[in-house]
């Protein structure tokens, strides 16, 4: 796959990023650059080996599912910008 100028531009758009007029060609030689990088990566055999969440074994830190002190909730909104009637409060998003 081979990514075109016109290409180029529509990500950026896309992503919000604004770029120059004349840097566009750059952006898609790099783009290209990464795609023939991940083509690379689509050659390797990977059957048989099993994913993994670390480069070295371990298992994940766990702790005890424990009910904690509560009920200091007056402690908890004391910082909120707006609290009422023991809820944090917030702008309405949805009309």
């Amino acid at each position: 796959m081979s990514i075109d100028i016109e290409t180029a531009r529509r990500v950026a758009h896309l992503a919000r990023i604004r770029v120059e007029e004349g840097d566009l060609p750059a952006l898609a030689s790099e783009f290209n650059a990464i795609l023939g990088f991940i083509e690379q990566l689509n050659e390797v055999d990977v059957d048989g080996v099993e994913p993994m969440t670390s480069v070295t074994p371990m298992r994940l830190k766990r702790r005890d599912d424990e009910v904690t002190a509560g009920g200091t909730p007056e402690k908890i909104l004391s910082n909120a910008p707006d609290a009422r009637e023991g809820f944090f409060a917030v702008p309405k998003v949805v009309e």
